[in-house]
């Protein structure tokens, strides 16, 4: 998969936008108890709670956007956001999200019948769109609960995507998606799986079968809705579907690079 690689200057104007959001947390320090030490700190301890504390200057930042942009009244819980958050910021770092500062988060260990997609505009700190969207009808009925990156399976795939390119199919307006978890999602492109309308992802479906529509695998969007949210999130943005799926890893969850990538950015914008 070829990934796209952000210019220096765009990197730059982008970074421009979210510095007003998140330069006041990352410059200051973060402030914790002093305990009574006993005993001298090992190095391995001395690292391990250095890393605790980078952690938790990057849930800090992650918590005050949350709250401003009113995402709680909007039904998306804080430990997801956080970790779709983490992953746009360790993308950046790799190169493979273009300069939209945009996030789509699926968190499919909500009900079909609630509307468990979000996309998030963090330059202008909005919600663009929260509506439903189906999961493959290998995962479940009405919860997605199993999951797979093969073929057939139709089943659902977790972890994160980078937006590509449209294309007009049997559905209309469709969004190619690329896999970027090994073992969880990279097999996305071989499996069609795309984002496009549907109307089974609808309030009437849900009226008569009292569960959404599923897909072969794909995220099902309404079809109200769908060019809509497709143009908004193409062209290598960031897509993080989450699930209550302990067997999980990525590297992309790693909140320490992402404070590093944060506090870089931030610092040479502050230097210009």
């Amino acid at each position: 998969m070829r990934k796209p690689v952000l210019s220096r200057r765009r990197r730059k104007k982008m970074t421009r936008k979210l510095l007003p959001v998140f330069a006041p947390l990352v410059l200051l320090p973060v402030v914790t108890p002093m305990t009574h030490i006993t005993a001298k700190p090992s190095s391995k301890q001395l690292q391990e709670r250095i890393s605790d504390l980078k952690i938790m200057q990057f849930n800090q930042v992650a918590y005050s956007l949350y709250q401003q942009m009113g995402l709680q009244q909007q039904g998306l819980r804080f430990d997801v956001f956080d970790k779709a958050l983490a992953g746009f910021y360790n993308m950046r770092r790799d190169g493979v999200v273009s300069e939209k500062p945009v996030i789509t988060i699926v968190d499919f260990s909500k009900s079909s019948v609630q509307k468990r997609l979000w996309v998030l505009d963090l330059e202008k700190k909005e919600v663009l769109f929260n509506t439903y969207v189906a999961h493959g009808r290998g995962s479940g009925e009405d919860y997605a609960e199993h999951f797979s990156n093969q073929n057939e399976s139709y089943m659902s795939s977790i972890g994160f995507y980078v937006t590509n390119s449209t294309y007009t199919g049997k559905h209309g307006l469709s969004l190619r998606l690329d896999g970027l978890d090994e073992g969880f999602n990279t097999n996305a492109r071989d499996r069609c799986i795309v984002m496009h309308g549907a109307e089974y992802a609808s309030q009437e479906f849900i009226a008569q079968a009292g569960r959404l529509g599923r897909s072969l695998g794909c995220p099902a969007i309404p079809m109200e809705h769908h060019e809509e949210i497709i143009n908004a999130v193409e062209g290598g943005t960031t897509l993080y579907i989450h699930a209550a799926n302990d067997a999980y890893t990525s590297h992309y969850l790693d909140h320490i690079s992402a404070l590093s990538e944060l506090v870089k950015e931030n610092k040479a914008i502050a230097s210009i």
